[in-house]
């Protein structure tokens, strides 16, 4: 993880973050941008071919398309692909489960802030991996189910349990969260994530990290326990041989 990650930029982070619900494109344009900078480290993405995988309504395109990748998006939620009017052009709709791309086609296989949200996560990692071209990158970020996000909208209560928070969180507010426990919401650990990648026999694991904090606490990552509870997000970028 570079120096560039500062604490002064997880302050930032952390301060759109918490706009996420009331101003999505404001806390998705921050990302998208950060996230670029973030993959530019590991790979150059000018003439790359970038799949985003769980990409919703293209948040991240314009900022992909600026580094001068070729950007394909793909949603299975129709109703993400147009939470921001028409759908971006060069959006699929698919499932990250079954990926419609042809095996070692893409130079870049992008995720971020998806794989909690699928049922069957291994099987997404998987896919990500076959459609990479060999050399080609995989970038895979995820919110671990311990960590303080774990629950997303029903959060802390997630600690207490995933369908004990969902109900809470429904009885509080007279409707179901946006991302229901057991249907688009399940718990993945930083411990499971890691030891996918390392057994995986198509890739190297290039870098793991928290994907928000600064460079001096990427150390967290490699303690287990901890690690569930501090990581907020953990990126694991792998090289496809």
């Amino acid at each position: 993880m570079a120096r560039a990650a500062t604490l002064s930029r997880s302050v930032s982070l952390f301060q759109a973050f918490l706009r996420e619900q009331s101003d999505p494109d404001l806390f998705y344009g921050v990302l998208a941008e950060d996230s670029v900078r973030q993959l530019s480290e590991h790979v150059p993405l000018d003439g790359a071919t970038v799949l985003d995988v769980g990409g919703g309504p293209g948040y991240f395109a314009d900022a992909f398309r600026g580094a001068g990748a070729t950007y394909v998006g793909l949603e299975p939620d129709a109703g993400e692909m147009v939470a921001r009017g028409e759908p971006q052009p060069g959006t699929v709709r698919a499932s990250g489960e079954a990926l419609p791309i042809r095996s070692a086609a893409v130079d870049v296989c992008y995720s971020s802030n998806v794989l909690e949200h699928v049922r069957s996560p291994w099987t997404m990692t998987a896919e990500m991996v076959r459609v990479t071209r060999p050399g080609g990158t995989v970038f895979l970020s995820f919110t671990p189910w311990l960590s303080p996000h774990g629950g997303h909208e029903t959060g802390p209560w997630h600690y207490l349990g995933g369908m004990r928070a969902r109900r809470r969180y429904a009885a509080r507010h007279g409707r179901e969260p946006k991302n229901r426990f057991g249907e688009s919401l399940f718990p993945v650990s930083v411990g499971g994530a890691l030891r996918w990648a390392r057994n995986c026999p198509d890739v190297d694991v290039v870098a793991r990290y928290p994907r928000y904090h600064p460079w001096w606490a990427t150390w967290v990552v490699a303690v287990p326990g901890l690690r569930e509870l501090v990581s907020w997000n953990l990126v694991i970028v792998m090289r496809r041989r």
